[in-house]
C-alpha cells in the first residue's frame, strides 16, 4: 500500500533562510478514481450544490417546512455559531499576534504630616513587534484560515443533514398517512360484508361461521390502525423538532393530507466519482481539514527555533527615557519536547490525509447503494402495482361468485385481505422508491449550499 502523499512531500525539518515558512507547504491530495459509478454513465455533472432538489417533489407543504428549517434548525444554527467563532479566531492570526503593547499611566498623590505634599504623573508606552523569521504565525494563519473554511463546510453538511432527515420523516408521514387511509377503506368494505352476511343469516342463508369469518376479517383490519397512527404521529412530531417548531402549530397542516411524494420529471444523474470532491460538503471539509494539519506541522516546527522580538519602552516622569532593542529567545533545554510535539503534528496531518480517503470511498459507496437501491425500488413499486390492479379484479370476481352461490364466503374475504395487502405494500414501494431517490440527491452532494 501505498503511502499518504503527506509523507512523500514532506521537506526536511531543517533550519532555513530567515523569512523563510519552515514545515511542508500544502498539496492538495490526489486519489484514483473509477471513471463512472457502477452501473452508471461518463457524464459529469458539474457543480449541484445549490441544487434544491426537493422541489422536485411538487409538494408545496414539504418546501414550505424545508424553508422554515433552514432558517429554524437548531443543528444548522449551532453549525452557524461554530463559523462565527473559527472566523474570530482567523482574525486574532497573522499580523495582529505579532504586535503588541501597552499604555500605562499614573498618579501619585503623597505628602507629610505637616502638611506639604506632591504629586507625581508617570506615563509609559511598551509596544513590542515578534519578527515572524521561520514562519510560524504565518503557517499559524493558513491553519486558522483551512480551519474556518472547513467550518463554514461543516455549516453546509449540518443544512444537507438537515434536509435529508427532514425528507425523509415527510415521506414516512404521507407513507402512513396513505396506509391509514387504506386501512380505513378497507374497515369499511369488510364492515359492509359483515352487514351483507348478517342480513343473509336473519334471512337463513348464512350460517354462524361464516358471521364469525365476516368479524374476524372487520377485527384485523381494525387492529391495523393504532400502529399506522403511532408512525403518523411520530413522524410529525420529528418534522416539529427538525423545524424548530411547536407540534401544535404543523400538525393541521400535515393532517389535512397530501399524496406520498413521488419525484415528477426529475434527474436521477449521480455524475462520476470525480464530482463528489466538489460536491460534497462533507469531502471538502476533511480537505481542509488535511490543509490545517499540514499547517500545524509548520507553527510547531517553528517553536524549534529562537525568536526574535523588537521591543521598547517610552516613559514620561520627572526625567523622561526611552529604551529599544531586540531580544532573542533560544529554545535549548525543551527541544526534545518541541520536537516530539512536531512529530505528533506530522502523523496527526498524515491521519488528516487518511480520513480524507476514507471519506471519498464513503461517498462513492453512499452513491452506489443509492442508485442500486433506486433502480430496484422503482422495479419492486411497479410490480406492486399490477398486483394491485390483479388483486383488485380478483375481489369483483370473488363478489359476483360469492353471490351467485359458486364459492365461499372464505374465498371472498381472502381476496379482499389480498388487495388490502397489495394496496400496503405499494404504498410501501411508493415510499421506498421516493426515499432512495432523495437519498441518492444528498449522496451526490445536492442542496447544501443557499446562494
Amino acid at each position: 500500500m501505498s503511502k499518504p502523499a503527506f509523507s512523500r512531500v514532506m521537506l526536511p525539518l531543517s533550519l532555513v533562510l530567515a523569512g523563510c515558512a519552515v514545515g511542508p507547504d500544502y498539496s492538495a491530495p490526489e486519489m484514483a478514481l473509477a471513471a463512472t459509478f457502477v452501473n452508471g454513465n461518463a457524464a459529469p455533472i458539474g457543480d449541484v450544490a445549490a441544487q434544491r432538489w426537493w422541489l422536485a417533489f411538487n409538494d408545496p407543504v414539504l418546501s414550505d417546512l424545508v424553508d422554515t428549517g433552514l432558517a429554524q434548525n437548531l443543528d444548522i444554527r449551532l453549525a452557524l455559531a461554530r463559523v462565527a467563532e473559527a472566523q474570530a479566531t482567523a482574525r486574532a492570526t497573522g499580523m495582529p499576534a505579532l504586535v503588541g503593547g501597552t499604555v500605562t499611566g499614573s498618579v501619585t498623590r503623597s505628602g507629610e504630616s505637616d502638611g506639604g505634599g506632591s504629586t507625581t504623573r508617570t506615563a509609559g508606552f511598551n509596544p513590542s513587534l515578534v519578527v515572524d523569521l521561520f514562519g510560524g504565525e504565518r503557517r499559524a494563519r493558513e491553519q486558522a484560515l483551512a480551519q474556518l473554511q472547513g467550518v463554514d463546510l461543516d455549516a453546509g453538511m449540518a443544512r444537507l443533514v438537515f434536509v435529508s432527515s427532514l425528507v425523509s420523516s415527510y415521506i414516512d408521514l404521507r407513507y402512513y398517512q396513505s396506509a391509514l387511509a387504506i386501512s380505513r377503506e378497507t374497515v369499511a368494505s369488510r364492515r359492509e360484508t359483515l352487514e351483507l352476511v348478517q342480513r343473509q343469516r336473519q334471512a337463513g342463508t348464512a350460517t354462524e361461521l361464516a358471521e364469525a369469518q365476516a368479524q374476524v376479517a372487520v377485527d384485523e383490519a381494525l387492529a391495523q390502525l393504532p400502529g399506522l397512527e403511532q408512525g403518523f404521529y411520530a413522524s410529525a412530531y420529528a418534522i416539529a423538532t427538525l423545524v424548530g417548531r411547536p407540534a401544535q402549530e404543523i400538525l393541521p397542516r400535515l393532517e389535512r393530507g397530501n399524496p406520498q411524494p413521488a419525484p415528477r420529471g426529475s434527474d436521477v444523474a449521480a455524475g462520476v466519482p470525480a464530482d463528489l470532491l466538489r460536491n460534497r460538503p462533507d469531502i471538502r471539509s476533511t480537505e481542509r481539514s488535511f490543509a490545517a494539519a499540514v499547517a500545524a506541522v509548520g507553527v510547531q516546527e517553528a517553536q524549534l527555533y529562537p525568536s526574535l522580538t523588537l521591543g521598547g519602552n517610552v516613559g514620561i516622569s520627572g526625567n523622561n527615557s526611552w529604551s529599544f532593542g531586540p531580544t532573542v529567545s533560544v529554545p535549548v533545554l525543551n527541544q526534545g519536547v518541541l520536537a516530539a510535539n512536531r512529530d505528533r503534528a506530522v502523523a496527526q496531518a498524515e491521519q488528516a490525509e487518511l480520513t480524507w480517503r476514507a471519506a471519498v470511498l464513503s461517498a462513492i459507496e453512499e452513491v452506489q447503494s443509492a442508485q442500486s437501491s433506486l433502480v430496484r425500488n422503482r422495479r419492486a413499486m411497479e410490480a406492486n402495482r399490477r398486483a394491485t390492479e390483479s388483486s383488485q379484479r380478483l375481489v369483483d370476481l370473488s363478489r359476483q361468485t360469492w353471490e351467485g352461490g359458486t364459492t365461499t364466503l372464505l374465498d371472498f374475504l381472502e381476496s379482499q385481505r389480498s388487495l388490502a395487502t397489495s394496496r400496503l405494500s405499494l404504498a410501501a414501494a411508493t415510499r421506498d422508491t421516493a426515499a432512495s431517490w432523495a437519498s441518492l440527491q444528498i449522496a451526490a452532494g445536492r442542496g447544501w449550499r443557499l446562494d
